[in-house]
């Protein structure tokens, strides 16, 4: 911990930690209503020297940002005093937890055992509306968690203020040596009409390290014991199929001490209330869902093991409950179990979970990890057994992190499946190693290595969306700051990057260079775009396993632009060109989309959603080793309102209709040596239609403890003929494969 600058008189650790024990109990209890009142904060470490983070100068920031840090049994108290004069327009609009956006807010983000391996960032704006969100793996965050902790946000003329209290009981702690914990922090505030972030230390999540890049900070070690159990009632209306349904079920969690914590579930929550945005996919990679179940979500950060490209991990919880292997459905969870603990400096976690009927699957995954300093090492075992499929698949990780210098970061991960399935064992590796450099005045660089054999498997209880790849990527980085005042942006940060992608077996999938520039703009916004050029090459997906196709070379280019509340307003856009099919660059397809917001009042929005796209040379595999070649037309339409009723009420409607139309424009038949040969095979025209509309009131009882009703309607349907993008989004409205109404009931009691 960093001293006042006016202490100049020398400690021992002894009187130190009298200091930290005497700081972290103060004679007046810190009360969490957005007031400092005198002498609250007593004792406590006050920071003052935020600098601009974004743009990234690391000048004093533009308005003085003051935050108090302290150290209670009842959790990590923090208060902030933002300055903010009237001429500064405020962003005063109410959002639903985890919404996020362009707002005025203020950031708390902890590593409570200092080790980089998992942070937790809790967010509250100037009315007092709240996000939480996991780091891991450096710099990604996910909203799916949601913790239990206090906060409370106050206005003035020339100020506002936010108050926050997180309980040691939120997060599993390693329990530390000497009564003195510490942990990693960071804290930031936000502008939300300009954009500018003020931050401390001059760090920032736009860089390939953040995390482990927080100040140390000591504290006095305290504990906290939870028991907390939420149980729920579900209770649904099919009108469809004419049916109603009951369901009820409970989730545990009990933390007796800081270094240990179970939590189990019985009948597991679904998360009913939630839908998944519409999707079309014709490609040969699965799509990629968040997990919405909150046993799932809460203290997972452990598991997050990132392995592979893009959403590629080594659990991915909705394989729990996916599709049963009998293809009924979705399979029944009967429960599931998930410890999280420390035996010194060594964290530990165990998930299990197990599903009903003779086709369920049982899931098992063990995970470790120790700080030796310098390196970070871990491991973990994940192991499914299929009776149904008579398959049993194990795979087995060792991941570290090393940090050889200032400025360097080595991150490698060595991964092992194998396989048994019908008496037969197959087994394969994977590896990959990420080098960044931090080079100082706005440099960086960073070469990536990736290895997956072509028998690896992880999508049992992973997700992994192709095997049999090698790739290489350099990509150097110079941002570029003190731009002049005339300029519309404030900062820039040009990326530079070529690539080598090759299966397993020597194959030329592509070489590739591509660059990227995000860019600030002084308005508050954001300006990003992507060029990339492959060469030709191969693609030893389309046809899965029936041939590899020879492919020309390819050019993508991506535009967006995003613009935060003016008056009524906040807009976002984006266009895109792609050349993907067998004519190459002559084939490109364009898409324009828009996404503008209608803000009626601080507490009421609309959102509408429009997007159109054509694709005038489209590839699409026709079962074995038959492609087509298409002119297609996609549209998707789509509206999102947002009602906060007060401080416990909500009421939200979305609708969305997405429409395809595709024109069949000639056959091709793989030839051996991967020629894609034009073939007379009849090939028909297609076209789809899709809909979905939620309507979800929400009312909430206490923290996490909700009353909700919800209704849903949805449909799919797909035609052999061309139609126009009107006629099947006027279609979409009349379909109704689904039709329900919900009722869900959840309430936490804990001690």
């Amino acid at each position: 911990m960093r001293r006042p600058p006016d202490e100049a008189f020398s400690m021992t650790r002894a009187a130190w930690l009298a200091f930290l024990l005497t700081a972290a109990m103060p004679a007046a209890a810190v009360e969490i209503d957005g007031h400092l009142a005198p002498g609250e904060w007593d004792g406590a470490r006050h920071i003052t020297d935020f600098v601009l983070v974004q743009p990234m100068t690391g000048a004093p920031a533009t308005w003085r940002t003051e935050a108090w840090v302290l150290a209670t049994p009842e959790g990590l108290a923090v208060a902030f005093r933002n300055e903010q004069p009237p001429e500064v327009p405020r962003t005063t609009q109410r959002t639903r937890r985890d919404q996020g956006g362009q707002l005025d807010r203020i950031n708390v983000m902890v590593d409570f055992d200092g080790d980089g391996r998992t942070g937790y960032d809790l967010m509250v704006t100037n009315v007092g509306d709240v996000s939480d969100e996991v780091i891991t793996n450096e710099r990604n965050f996910s909203t799916d968690w949601d913790g239990v902790w206090q906060h409370a946000a106050r206005q003035e003329a020339d100020a506002w203020y936010v108050e926050l209290l997180i309980p040691w009981h939120v997060a599993p702690m390693a329990r530390p040596e000497g009564g003195v914990r510490t942990i990693g922090l960071y804290l930031d505030r936000v502008v939300g009409s300009t954009g500018e972030r003020f931050g401390w230390p001059d760090i920032s999540f736009q860089r390939p390290t953040f995390l482990s890049q927080f100040a140390k900070v000591e504290v006095p070690h305290f504990e906290q014991s939870l028991l907390a159990v939420t149980p729920y009632v579900v209770a649904s209306q099919d009108f469809v199929g004419d049916r109603a349904d009951f369901d009820a079920g409970a989730d545990l969690f009990w933390k007796p001490n800081g270094s240990f914590q179970l939590a189990a579930t019985l009948n597991p929550d679904f998360g009913q209330v939630e839908s998944d945005a519409l999707v079309v996919n014709f490609g040969a990679v699965e799509t990629f869902f968040g997990d919405k179940r909150p046993f799932f979500t809460e203290n997972q950060g452990l598991f997050d093991f990132g392995f592979g490209v893009g959403n590629s991990r080594l659990l991915y919880t909705r394989r729990i409950g996916g599709n049963a292997d009998d293809g009924s459905g979705a399979a029944d969870v009967r429960a599931a179990i998930k410890l999280n603990g420390s035996l010194g400096a060594t964290r530990y976690g165990v998930l299990a979970a197990s599903e009903g009927d003779d086709a369920g699957r049982d899931f098992l995954a063990l995970r470790a990890t120790r700080d030796f300093g310098a390196h970070d090492l871990g491991g973990m075992l994940t192991r499914v057994d299929r009776p149904f499929l008579d398959r049993s698949a194990s795979v087995y990780a060792i991941d570290d992190r090393w940090v050889p210098a200032p400025g360097w970061n080595v991150a490698s991960a060595l991964v092992l499946s194998r396989i048994e399935q019908a008496g037969t064992t197959t087994g394969d590796s994977g590896f990959q190693t990420r080098i960044d450099w931090e080079m100082g005045e706005g440099r960086r660089q960073q070469l990536y290595f990736l290895h997956l054999g072509d028998q690896l498997q992880l999508d049992d209880f992973g997700y992994l969306d192709r095997n049999d790849f090698n790739y290489l990527r350099y990509e150097f980085a110079q941002r570029r700051t003190g731009l002049p005042e005339s300029s519309p942006f404030a900062s820039h940060e040009w990326r530079w990057a070529a690539s080598q992608r090759r299966n397993d077996h020597g194959l030329l999938i592509a070489n590739a260079v591509a660059v990227n520039r995000v860019s600030e703009r002084r308005d508050g916004g954001s300006e990003f775009f992507d060029i990339g050029v492959w060469s030709r090459g191969h693609d030893d997906r389309i046809t899965r396993g029936n041939g590899v196709v020879r492919v020309p070379e390819k050019v993508f280019l991506f535009w967006e632009r995003s613009r935060p509340r003016r008056g009524h307003w906040s807009l976002y856009g984006w266009a895109s060109a792609n050349a993907e099919g067998l004519d190459g660059i002559s084939g490109m397809g364009l898409e324009l989309g828009f996404e503008p917001t209608l803000h009626i009042s601080d507490t009421l929005s609309l959102r509408g959603e429009f997007a159109l796209q054509r694709i005038p040379d489209w590839l699409l595999w026709r079962g074995g080793n038959l492609l087509g070649s298409y002119d297609a037309e996609f549209a998707r339409i789509g509206a999102n309102l947002q009602w906060r009723i007060g401080d416990r009420q909500e009421l939200r409607v979305r609708f969305e209709t997405i429409a395809l139309d595709a024109r069949a424009e000639q056959a091709w038949r793989v030839a051996g040596d991967g020629r894609p040969l034009a073939s007379n095979d009849p090939l028909s025209d297609f076209s789809l239609a899709q809909m979905g509309l939620q309507i979800r009131w929400r009312y909430e009882l206490a923290p996490l403890s909700d009353l909700y009703i919800v209704y849903g309607r949805g449909g799919f349907t797909e035609q052999a003929d061309s139609r126009s993008l009107a006629q099947l989004l006027g279609d979409a409205t009349d379909l109704r494969d689904a039709d329900q109404i919900l009722i869900k009931l959840s309430y936490r009691f804990s001690n």
